[in-house]
């Protein structure tokens, strides 16, 4: 063992120290200084964070997903944890064409906060990838009811509606798409997409077989939306009921008056030659 043994310094100024005397003191500084500057840069993960970002938005998806992770292994909770899953999310489904592992991340974003800020955002995700994606459409009604049900103050409702009787209706589940448009219609009459509610409705009705309904809506929606874009159509459907319910001479004058607008004119022509006959034959 080394001892250090008390000497006396030539110049009297009495015992040196083993350490050079500046030291000490710049190393405790040092040490001082870098917790200080860990301290400033522990943000909650928001510079790298923002770092991450940067990396996606320049398509260096890999070196993001990394920085992304990082910041969950650093902060497994809390926003900036809510925000990095949001964002593995995204990269997964949008530029790694990955929805599957996708949908991991957001759900787990949503087992994580289920209000938080990118909640909303990662349910709306899960089921249009569950919708358009994976065509689970069973599941994919239940994603769209969670989103009514858990998010009515983002006024989307009324879509989230649509989306539900528009699966019923691809699943040719068209009463239950009747049911579904009803309730849209009931509950967000004044909304954006009521009036293609509306058309909807009535082309499902028609399909039914249900003209006498089909009436009740025709005069709602006339009266309601005088300058649809859907007008020919659904003028199309009510010369049809006419026509299957034998008022001929009333559902030729109907199709006549669309030769100008409707949007498939062969068909238009066919009722016409077809009802011409009918007539004709009658007499």
């Amino acid at each position: 063992m080394m001892i250090w043994r008390h000497r006396k310094d030539p110049s009297g100024r009495g015992t040196p120290s083993p350490f050079p005397r500046s030291a000490f003191p710049l190393s405790l500084l040092a040490l001082f200084a870098a917790i200080l500057l860990l301290s400033a840069c522990d943000d909650g993960g928001e510079q790298l964070l923002q770092r991450a970002n940067d990396e996606w938005i320049k398509g260096r998806n890999h070196s993001a997903i990394e920085m992304f992770k990082t910041v969950l292994k650093k902060y497994p909770s809390g926003p900036s944890a809510e925000e990095a899953l949001f964002r593995l999310g995204e990269i997964y489904h949008f530029s790694l064409n990955d929805s599957a592992k996708a949908i991991i991340f957001f759900q787990e974003l949503l087992d994580l906060n289920r209000k938080g800020p990118f909640s909303y955002g990662a349910q709306k995700h899960i089921a249009e990838i569950v919708e358009f994606g994976f065509k689970d459409y069973n599941q994919a009604i239940i994603e769209y009811q969670n989103l009514i049900n858990n998010y009515a103050g983002r006024g989307e409702n009324a879509n989230h509606q649509f989306r539900i009787a528009s699966i019923y209706y691809k699943i040719q589940n068209y009463e239950q798409a009747a049911a579904e448009l009803d309730v849209l219609l009931e509950k967000y009459s004044d909304s954006p997409i009521a009036e293609e509610a509306e058309f909807k409705l009535i082309e499902i009705l028609y399909a039914l077989n249900r003209c006498d309904a089909v009436r009740t809506h025709y005069g709602r929606y006339a009266a309601k939306y005088p300058g649809s874009r859907h007008r020919a159509e659904v003028e199309f459907v009510i010369a049809s009921c006419l026509e299957d319910e034998g008022h001929l001479q009333e559902a030729y004058e109907r199709f006549k008056g669309l030769e100008n607008d409707y949007q498939y004119p062969p068909l238009l022509k066919m009722k016409l030659e077809g009802i011409e006959k009918r007539i004709q034959k009658k007499r």
